[in-house]
C-alpha cells in the first residue's frame, strides 16, 4: 500500500531539497547584543600558549592549541564557563612540530601540524573527542596553517601556507588539502598552477606575485578557509596575495581567484594615524594605499547570496634572503607625488613601514605610490562577483582608541591589526565579531543585512588575541551564547556571556 504524503508537507520537502543553502533558524533566548561580561580567564602558560581553540558540545569541552614551552592541545572542561579547567592535553611530539589550528565536527577534533621541517609536508591528525583515541593520521601540504570541517562532517579542509625558509632556497607550493571523512580520510591537494597563464590579468586587479623568480605556484600561500553551509563551496585567504580565491569541494578544483585591489587613506572616512614616534594619536587622510591582504575568513548567506567577511590584517615577507618592506624615510619619493621632505619625516610618512614591490609606476627608481600593509578594517564582499559590499573603513582604530587600547607603537605598521572574524546568531541577529590583535579587544557589528552592518560596542580581551570563537545558545552548556578569545600573547582563554533581556 502506498503512503500519502500530505500536500503541506510535500512542498516543504520540496523546497528544502531545493534550498540546502539556506542554514537551520536556531531558536533561541533573547539576548542582549550590547551585554556580552568576562566571566572567567584561564591561563595556559606564557607567549605561544593560547592561539585557537574549537568546541565540542558532546564533550562541553574547549580543545586550546598551546604552542608555548610545549606544542600540544589542552582539553578544557567548560560544563560551568565560570569556572573552566584543563582536564588533559594531547602532545603533538609524535606528530610533527607546531600545531596551527584545530577544529570539531560530530565527535570529531581535527588538528593541522606543520613538520619539524616546516617546508616539508604537514599533518592533519583526528582524534575522538571523549577519549582523546587518534582516529587519522593524514599526510597534507606544506605548512597547514588553517583546518576547518565542513558543515555537513564529510570533509575536513586545510590551507597549506607554503612558507619558504629564511634564506628563500626553499619555497614549497602553496595548497588546499580536501579530506573525505567518509571515504576513509582520503585527500586530494591541489594547487594554483592553472591561473599561471592570468597572472597579468589578475594583477591589473590588485594581485600579487612579487617573490623571488616570481615562480606563481610557489609564491601563493593560502591562510584561512571558510565553507559554505550546504558543503560545496569553501573560500581561502591568500594574504600576502592580496585574494580570495574559491573552491567547489567535490570536485576538488579551483573555480577562480578573486583579487581584493587597493584602499585609499586619503578617501573620505579612511582616517589614520601612520607615525609610531609623533608623540600623539591624530586620525587624518594620508597619500598612501592599504593593501587589503585579510587573514579569517567567514561567510553568511543573505537574499540568496553569499557574503564574505574578512580581518584585513596584512602580512608581508620578510627573510635574510628576501625582504619587501621598508620605511618610507628610507625610499626615494617621486617630487611631483610627494613634493618636499616633510613627507619623509618621522611626524609624517617617514616611520611608515610599505612594501617595496609596488608604487615605482613608471620605473624610474622613485616611488609615485606607497602602499602599506593590511586595511585596518574589516570588509564584506559578495562572493559571486568579488565586488566590495562594505567596509568599516577607520572605524576599528577609531573606536580602540576611545576603548583606550590603541596601540600607537604599531601606527607605522597596521594600527588595530584585525586578525580574526567570525560570525553567529543571536536571537534574530546575526552578529560578526572582529578581533584585533594589537589592540588586544574585539569588535562586535550587527551585520544582519550584510549591506547594512553597524558597530554595536567592543571589548578588551588578553594581549594579542589570535582566535575568536562563538559558541550559539543552542549549543551552548548553559543556554547562553558565549565567546572565546585566545590570546598568543599571554597565553590566556577568555569567555564572555551574553546577558539575557
Amino acid at each position: 500500500m502506498k503512503k500519502i504524503i500530505p500536500a503541506v508537507l510535500l512542498i516543504l520537502l520540496i523546497s528544502c531539497e531545493k534550498s540546502e543553502k539556506i542554514a537551520p533558524l536556531e531558536f533561541t533566548q533573547n539576548e542582549d547584543l550590547f551585554g556580552y561580561q568576562e566571566v572567567s580567564s584561564l591561563s595556559l602558560g606564557g607567549l605561544g600558549a593560547a592561539e585557537i581553540t574549537a568546541f565540542d558540545p558532546l564533550s562541553n569541552r574547549l580543545f586550546a592549541v598551546n604552542n608555548g614551552t610545549t606544542n600540544k592541545i589542552d582539553v578544557i572542561d567548560i560544563l560551568n564557563p565560570v569556572s573552566p579547567k584543563v582536564v588533559q592535553s594531547i602532545p603533538m611530539l609524535p606528530y610533527g612540530g607546531f600545531v596551527n589550528s584545530v577544529d570539531v565536527s560530530n565527535g570529531k577534533l581535527a588538528a593541522a601540524i606543520e613538520s619539524v621541517d616546516k617546508q616539508a609536508n604537514g599533518k592533519v591528525v583526528v582524534f575522538d573527542t571523549r577519549t582523546l583515541r587518534e582516529l587519522k593520521s593524514i599526510t597534507v601540504g606544506a605548512l597547514p596553517d588553517n583546518i576547518v570541517f565542513s558543515k555537513d562532517g564529510k570533509f575536513i579542509m586545510t590551507a597549506n601556507e607554503g612558507e619558504p625558509n629564511d634564506s628563500y632556497s626553499n619555497d614549497p607550493m602553496g595548497t588546499v588539502s580536501i579530506i573525505n571523512v567518509y571515504n576513509n580520510y582520503s585527500v586530494t591537494t591541489i594547487d594554483f598552477s592553472g591561473f599561471a597563464s592570468k597572472l597579468n590579468e589578475l594583477s591589473a586587479k590588485g594581485f600579487r606575485v612579487f617573490g623571488p623568480g616570481l615562480n606563481f605556484t610557489r609564491d601563493i600561500e593560502p591562510e584561512y578557509i571558510t565553507i559554505s553551509d550546504d558543503s560545496r563551496s569553501a573560500w581561502v585567504t591568500l594574504q600576502e596575495n592580496n585574494a580570495i580565491a574559491e573552491i567547489d569541494i567535490r570536485s576538488a578544483t579551483i573555480r577562480f581567484i578573486m583579487p581584493l585591489g587597493f584602499k585609499l587613506y586619503s578617501s573620505p572616512g579612511n582616517n589614520v594615524d601612520l607615525s609610531d614616534r609623533d608623540s600623539r594619536i591624530v586620525f587624518g587622510n594620508q597619500p598612501v594605499f592599504g593593501m587589503y591582504q585579510p587573514d579569517a575568513i567567514a561567510n553568511i548567506w543573505y537574499q540568496g547570496q553569499y557574503y564574505l567577511l574578512t580581518a584585513n590584517e596584512g602580512d608581508s615577507r620578510e627573510y635574510t634572503g628576501f625582504s619587501e618592506m621598508a620605511r618610507v624615510s628610507t625610499l626615494a619619493l617621486d617630487p611631483v607625488a610627494f613634493p618636499g621632505p616633510a613627507y619623509k619625516s618621522d611626524s609624517w610618512l617617514g616611520r611608515l613601514n610599505v612594501t617595496k614591490t609596488l608604487g615605482d609606476k613608471d620605473k624610474d627608481g622613485d616611488y609615485d605610490e606607497l602602499y602599506s600593509l593590511g586595511a585596518r578594517s574589516f570588509s564584506i564582499w559578495n562572493a559571486a562577483t568579488g565586488n566590495l559590499v562594505w567596509d568599516s573603513k577607520d572605524e576599528l582604530d577609531k573606536n580602540s582608541f576611545v576603548l583606550g587600547r590603541y596601540d600607537d607603537a604599531r601606527s607605522d605598521d597596521k594600527g588595530a591589526e584585525p586578525e580574526a572574524v567570525t560570525v553567529g546568531r543571536v536571537g534574530s541577529k546575526t552578529i560578526a565579531i572582529i578581533g584585533l590583535e594589537r589592540a588586544d579587544a574585539f569588535a562586535l557589528y550587527d551585520i544582519t543585512d550584510p549591506t547594512r552592518p553597524s558597530f554595536l560596542k567592543m571589548y578588551s580581551t588578553g594581549d594579542a588575541p589570535e582566535g575568536i570563537l562563538f559558541i550559539p545558545a543552542s549549543k551552548s552548556p548553559i543556554q547562553q551564547s558565549l565567546i572565546v578569545v585566545s590570546s598568543e600573547n599571554d597565553g590566556t582563554v577568555k569567555i564572555y556571556r551574553s546577558v539575557k533581556i
